[in-house]
């Protein structure tokens, strides 16, 4: 069976952009484009009508070269239920209260059942300090938490 992955808005940022002259960027890039060429396919794919919100954000080119890498793919909803989990995690600081979308993502993940949060939020998603916060608040609810990784975290022999 297919595994479902969840693409967070961070990676088709980074499949988007012009390419950085920051060396963590850049590998970041590197890693994301490979992924999405090599590892896609093993995958079903979902983003969600947050992500194609955040995606329309800022420069109308860019948002463009966005929206390209996403629109054949499916759109989660954000249900009355995700957004219960999403307040429910910022009420516990498992996400901090600045930050909602991050707190919407994970709840997507969740209540629509999907294996796999693909981002390169590292502060507050692919953390290794918040995960475990994230995935017992997010069982505590009665949900199966996503596995929230980055796409180097989903190559094999990673990708140098």
């Amino acid at each position: 069976m297919t595994q479902a992955l969840y693409i967070e808005t961070t990676i088709i940022s980074y499949l988007a952009a012009r390419p950085s002259r920051d060396a963590i960027i850049s590998g970041h890039q590197v890693a994301t484009h490979l992924w999405w060429e090599s590892y896609r396919g093993r995958y079903a794919l979902f983003c969600s009508t947050l992500v194609v919100e955040e995606a329309e954000a800022g420069d109308s080119d860019a948002a463009t070269r966005r929206l390209a890498y996403i629109e054949d793919t499916p759109k989660l909803a954000v249900t009355d239920a995700v957004k219960e989990l999403a307040r429910i995690m910022i009420d516990k600081a498992v996400v901090p209260r600045g930050y909602p979308q991050d707190a919407l993502h994970i709840a997507i993940c969740a209540v629509h059942d999907i294996d796999f949060l693909l981002t390169w939020n590292c502060r507050h998603l692919a953390n290794a300090l918040s995960r475990k916060r994230i995935e017992n608040t997010v069982q505590e609810q009665g949900y199966r938490c996503p596995i929230i990784c980055t796409p180097e975290e989903l190559m094999e022999n990673g990708y140098v």
